[in-house]
């Protein structure tokens, strides 16, 4: 999955490759890295998403579709769940700021740089959500009989 995080890797493909079922596959790998398989596919995914914005000049949808995406569309919204700002603007900041990573081992700092996701993505916007319709009904203000 780390040299090809492109490509699909649906549990049934990844427990043949491990000769167990997919459900000790799922569960053992969950145990192993603390994250089901699809999560850890996508920080992977994020994670070389990044480098790219970071490191080259491709044009967004070009690593949208090299890091494994579909469509532009559900890679931005993807990445912007994920890392909280959109792909053209973490290019941005990452090009103002000045980095003296060249001294630091490149394992470093993709490490620095893998996004959290011990939350599904899914269930982040379910938050966010709730967090904003509480946000509302808190300003709305209540009329006095």
């Amino acid at each position: 999955m780390d040299a090809a995080s492109q490509e699909e890797w649906p549990v049934r493909r990844l427990a043949s490759v491990s000769a167990v079922s997919e459900a000790h596959f799922a569960r053992s790998f969950k145990e192993a890295f603390g994250v089901p398989p699809h999560r850890y596919l996508l920080t992977r995914r994020i994670e070389r998403a990044k480098a790219l914005l970071r490191d080259t000049d491709l044009p967004i949808l070009d690593i949208a579709l090299q890091t494994g995406w579909n469509s532009l569309g559900t890679f931005g919204r993807t990445f912007r769940d994920v890392t909280g700002e959109s792909p053209g603007e973490l290019r941005a900041r990452e090009r103002s700021a000045q980095h003296a990573l060249d001294l630091v081992p490149a394992c470093y700092v993709s490490a620095a740089h893998r996004p959290d996701l011990t939350t599904a993505v899914s269930e982040k916007r379910r938050q966010e959500s709730d967090a904003t319709k509480a946000l509302d009904s808190n300003n709305v203000e209540q009329e006095v009989p």
